[in-house]
């Protein structure tokens, strides 16, 4: 069922569409980049891939709907259609010595390249995966925003993650909520960046650290991007942090 689309704010700038940056046809290409989009591509990148590639759609999608987003074409809770309805998705083979990785939107590919195969790479096996869970998605964050130093609204987006994924109201002692609690309040007496606790040290093999874990939904990533903007003096998300991360897992999910 189509779901209405933020307002988005007057402008006279037209936004970056996909057929601007990808050789993409049909409908997808005069739709603008979206945040939501890059965010879903990160979070199927990380899962898939171990990491965002450089360079790669993940990279030029988040760089492109930031762009959007200050000439104030698109809102940052905005996603096109064809995510919204059909996800993006990314595919990792293994042929003899090489990988073919292909990533597409609905069912477009905007991007298609080959790697050698070392030690280091991850099986192909989450790409088949059936679902993301919320622990996947803060491992995700770990890997999207990862030199983030650990605020009050990080920390409020983790302990709801938490409680939704365990289906408690309680933080578990010791658990991924507490820590990042105690890393935003150790922060803000922190005088630099660099003695700060960052989000990939709370949040690295998240899904070990959670008492029990449950596929990310839409309504678990509602409670979670709530939680995060109450607490955000800016009464708004971080890009690739831990709400956009699991609205971009819920978002896989339904597809």
């Amino acid at each position: 069922m189509s779901q209405e689309q933020p307002q988005r704010p007057k402008t006279e700038q037209e936004p970056i569409k996909y057929g601007d940056v990808f050789s993409v046809s049909g409908d997808l290409a005069s739709m603008p980049i979206a945040p939501q989009d890059a965010a879903a591509m990160q979070v199927a990148e990380n899962m898939t891939l171990g990491k965002t590639q450089k360079g790669g759609p993940a990279a030029v999608m988040q760089s492109t709907a930031a762009m959007n987003e200050r000439r104030g074409a698109i809102c940052h809770d905005e996603v096109t259609d064809v995510t919204r309805d059909q996800g993006v998705t990314v595919t990792e083979t293994i042929l003899a010595d090489r990988r073919v990785i292909l990533e597409s939107v609905g069912d477009q590919i905007v991007g298609q390249y080959t790697a050698p195969v070392t030690g280091q790479g991850r099986a192909p096996a989450p790409a088949l995966r059936d679902a993301v869970t919320i622990g996947d998605a803060l491992e995700a964050t770990a890997l999207s925003a990862g030199d983030k130093p650990v605020d009050q609204s990080d920390a409020a987006a983790i302990q709801a993650a938490e409680m939704r994924a365990t289906g408690t109201n309680e933080i578990s002692p010791g658990g991924v909520g507490a820590t990042a609690q105690s890393a935003a309040t150790r922060n803000v007496r922190a005088m630099r960046d660099e003695d700060k606790t960052k989000l990939s040290d709370v949040l690295e093999d998240a899904s070990a650290k959670l008492p029990s874990d449950k596929v990310a939904t839409r309504e678990d990533a509602e409670g979670i991007i709530g939680a995060e903007i109450r607490n955000n003096p800016r009464m708004a998300t971080h890009p690739g942090g831990v709400a956009d991360s699991v609205a971009a897992a819920a978002r896989l999910n339904m597809k």
